[in-house]
This record gives C-alpha cells, structure tokens and sequence, in this order.
C-alpha cells in the first residue's frame, strides 16, 4: 500500500500521521516540547525542540509502516512564531510565538508609522500582537545582535523545510500570516522589510503550496528514518490546512478549529480587506481564506479548569474537570441565567483589533456559581463566531450552511450544540481529529498524482459526521441576547477597558 506522511509542528508538539488514498490514519507519532515563559506575557521555544521533536515523531510513524511505502511529505505548523538563525541554520536566540504579548507598543508604532488601513491593504492583516511583524521590530529594537548574527529570519515551516531539504525555501500560505507578504503582488513586501532596516535576503524563497519544495537529505533520512530523496511537499499555516482537511473550500461551508485558539474561516475567490477579518492566502490556487481569530478558545477553558476547578480533578467520578463542568452547565438554561462574558483573555483581532482588550463578564449575582461562568464561556465564544461570521458571510455575499469543526473543543457535544444555536449555522464534526496534519497530507496527496489536483484530494480524503442543527426555541432566545446585548457590549466599555490596560501596565 502506498502511504504519504505529514506533520503538524504546533505550539505544544509535533505529530506526524501516515496516510492512505482515502485519508485513513495508518500510523502515528507525536513528541512534545516545552513553552518558555521568561516574562509575564513572553512565550518562546527553542527552535531546536521543534527539530528534534520532528524527528522523534517521523522515526515513530515510519517505525509502524513501511518506509518504501511512504511517497511524499508534506508540512504544516503554528503560524506567526518565528526564529532568526546563522548560516547554518542554528537559532541566534529563542522563537517568539504566535500567542506572545511583548508587542503592543510596536504594534502602535506601526500604526503611527505605516498607517492601519495601509498595512490591512497590503498584507491583508492589520498589525497585532499575533503577527511576527510587531515582534520583529520588537527584537530589532531590544536583542539587535541577534538579527545582526541572523542569515535568516524564519518561521516554523520554513525551519523544517531547512532541516530536511538543506534550502532555504517556505510556502506562500505559510509565510504570509506573519504580516510581511505582498498579498496581491505574492511576494515579501520588500518596501516594508526595507524600512524596518531589513534586508529582503534575509527570508526565504516563496513557492506556492501544493508544490514539491525540496528533497529529503541523507542527514535528514538518518535522523527521521524517512527515505533519502523524498519529495518535501510545501504546505500551510496550521489554520489554512484545518480548512483544507475539512474541505471547506466553498464560500458555503466553513471551518471552525476549536483548538488553544478558536480559528474559523470561508474561501473567497478574490482578494478582500476588511477590519471583521484577516485575509490568508488558501492552499488552493487563486483562492483566499477570510479567517477569524479568537486567541483565548480552548485557552480560556484551561485557565478555568486551572484556577477555578483544580479540586474536580481529585475526586473520585470517572470524569475529567471538563466534563463534570460540562454535565453541570448542560443543566442551566440557554443566557446561563443572566451571566455573560466577552472572551477577550489574550486581547482581540477582528474585528476590534485592540492589543489593549481584555475580557468582560455582567450581570453576576449571588445565584451563580462556576458551571454559570463555564457555561457562559462557552456561550461567549459562540457569540462572538456570530459576530464575526456574520461578517464573513456580508463579504462574500454567501450564505453559510455549516460549520466543520474540529479541535480539542469539538469535543464537546454542548459547546457545538451551543455554537449551531447562537449562530444559526448548523455544526458538524470532521470525521477525523487530525484535520490540520490531513490537510497537509492532502496537499501532498495531490502534489504526487493522487488526485488530479488538490480539489479532488480534499474531496476524496475528507468526511464528517455529528451534526449539530440549530433549536429554533433556544435560537431564538440567544439572537435576542446577542442583538440586545453581546454585540454592543464590548463596543460599550472599549475605552475604559483599554484605560484600564493603560493604568495598570504603566504601575507594572
């Protein structure tokens, strides 16, 4: 039986899934690597870990198949996380990641300096704290001397490719979440890069993804157990393969990632700029995704558990801290009896794009407890899909006629229950856990004959089950909180939450 392999190298660890014609999972592996947290607010990783981590999990799948078997390898990753090195490709300091917060002074610097709606235009983000644009100018102005000892500025997919092909080469929809892509010229935005004092060499080669971006090394067959002269197969950022692993490659159906962030977008066929959302290339040619961004999904959850419902974990019922929450919260009623929260605990993108922001919660009384507040988590994230999908569907003039969902929070048959129920789009799960590494496996699927092109690999590898539809009662209820409330409610209180990110990190 042929095969073909891809990772997934994310903020936590790297899998790596042997694949079948159909998209059947025949073999994995996955090794872990730490997330440093130097200062308050500061994630880094030692690039290093993402190699070797790599490695451990490629010779753990391959251990289970049969290494002549496997016809190709394809790449996707943690979007925005970045790490200079030599000319060797050794790190000159640690990777600052995607979920960083070091960034907001600079982030306002580029506003001032390059102007918002410029910078939105050009790279089709608007700059955040999630961009590696503000954390390099951030590194420029306080660790110089490791740019200055850098031969290149990269990030993950173009690290690994480095590793396993010896090139400095990454893909297009893998380099352009980082903020520094021409978007419509489909080239790094040389002009900018150069008023930062950069040099363009200083980053990879593009190449479209879908395409063979290398071969795999003699080192790099030793160290992986992969087979010397594989084709390496340009990829994706972590979102955009979600989107393609779920084929949601229609202006009608969109993916929803639940996962440490919650990532959902639609395709587009043309090229659009809009403050509800931020605009990726999609690993299909000609097409883009319009992508929300929730940096506190899963994360939000976890803080919770953490903090609020650490004691659940010591008790004898066979349930996770989750799930007794989840059976507690089940049992209120939708708007959990008056408690509603804005789910802004690491800031907000779109549509807002306020580095300042900070989560919400009213209408506390003494009759809440904590299955209340998880409850409205889980609502609060719900509300704002709604906000931000209603958007996606203005822009392309497309109605949405289901969310595919995957994710740690996918999981949870009452989250997406409650997501079908506040934004009256019905939820189904992808058949598969694992979409974002088939994703990658379906880019690479089509790059070696598979399929015909990547349409049909997405088309043939894909499928989901659990639907999820909207109760008309209970959507009722919700679309009157959300019109009457939620969706003025951050706009209310914006600038007494951002004075408050203003007085209290000034007296930090």
């Amino acid at each position: 039986m042929n095969t073909l392999i891809s990772i997934d190298s994310s903020t936590t660890a790297c899998k790596a899934i042997a694949w079948d014609r159909e998209g059947n999972a025949l073999a994995e592996g996955r090794a872990s690597y730490p997330l440093l947290r130097p200062y308050p607010g500061w994630a880094e990783q030692n690039a290093e870990d993402w190699w070797t981590s790599a490695c451990a999990a490629l010779r753990a799948c391959v251990d289970q198949i049969d290494p002549a078997s496997v016809e190709a390898l394809g790449i996707t990753h943690q979007r925005e996380s970045f790490v200079p090195v030599d000319e060797a490709g050794r790190p000159t300091r640690n990777a600052i990641l995607w979920l960083d917060e070091r960034s907001r002074s600079q982030v306002a610097q580029l506003e001032s300096d390059f102007g918002r709606d410029a910078l939105h235009r050009l790279t089709g983000k608007p700059p955040s704290m999630t961009q590696s644009l503000p954390k390099v100018l951030w590194m420029l102005q306080n660790d110089p001397d490791a740019v200055a000892r850098a031969a290149k500025l990269v990030e993950v997919h173009a690290f690994l490719v480095h590793r396993l092909t010896g090139l400095w080469r990454t893909s297009l929809a893998g380099a352009d979440p980082t903020g520094m892509v021409d978007m419509e010229a489909r080239q790094w935005a040389a002009d900018l890069i150069a008023d930062l004092g950069l040099s363009p060499d200083l980053f990879p080669e593009l190449v479209p993804p879908g395409s063979v971006i290398g071969h795999v090394t003699a080192d790099a067959a030793h160290a992986t157990g992969l087979p010397k002269g594989l084709p390496v197969v340009a990829g994706a950022g972590d979102g955009q393969c979600a989107g393609l692993g779920a084929n949601a490659i229609t202006p009608e159906r969109a993916y929803l990632n639940m996962g440490t962030a919650v990532v959902s977008g639609v395709m587009s066929q043309r090229y659009e700029a809009d403050r509800a959302f931020r605009t990726l290339y999609a690993p299909v040619p000609g097409a883009y995704f319009l992508e929300h961004v929730l940096r506190g999904g899963v994360l939000t959850v976890a803080w919770f558990v953490e903090r609020f419902a650490a004691d659940l974990a010591e008790t004898r019922l066979p349930l996770s801290p989750e799930e007794a929450l989840e059976a507690a919260a089940a049992k209120l009623p939708p708007g959990a009896q008056g408690l509603m929260l804005v789910p802004y605990w690491n800031n907000v993108m779109n549509p807002y794009w306020d580095p300042r922001a900070s989560g919400i919660t009213i209408g506390w009384t003494t009759a809440h407890g904590r299955e209340h507040f998880y409850r409205a988590i889980l609502e609060g994230v719900a509300y704002e899909q709604r906000l931000v999908g209603d958007a996606m569907m203005n822009a392309t003039g497309a109605r949405l006629e289901e969310y595919v969902t995957m994710g740690g929070g996918s999981r949870s048959g009452l989250w997406c229950q409650i997501v079908a129920d506040i934004t009256g789009v019905p939820v189904v799960r992808s058949a598969t856990a694992e979409a974002t590494c088939l994703g990658a496996g379906i880019l690479a699927a089509a790059a070696v004959g598979w399929y015909p092109d990547i349409r049909a690999a997405a088309a043939g590898m894909t499928a989901t089950h659990d639907r999820f539809t909207p109760e008309p009662e209970r959507q009722a209820l919700y679309h009157r909180l959300y019109t009457d409330v939620y969706r003025g409610l951050f706009p209310a209180l914006q600038p007494l939450v951002d004075r408050l990110t203003e007085l209290t990190d000034a007296a930090s």
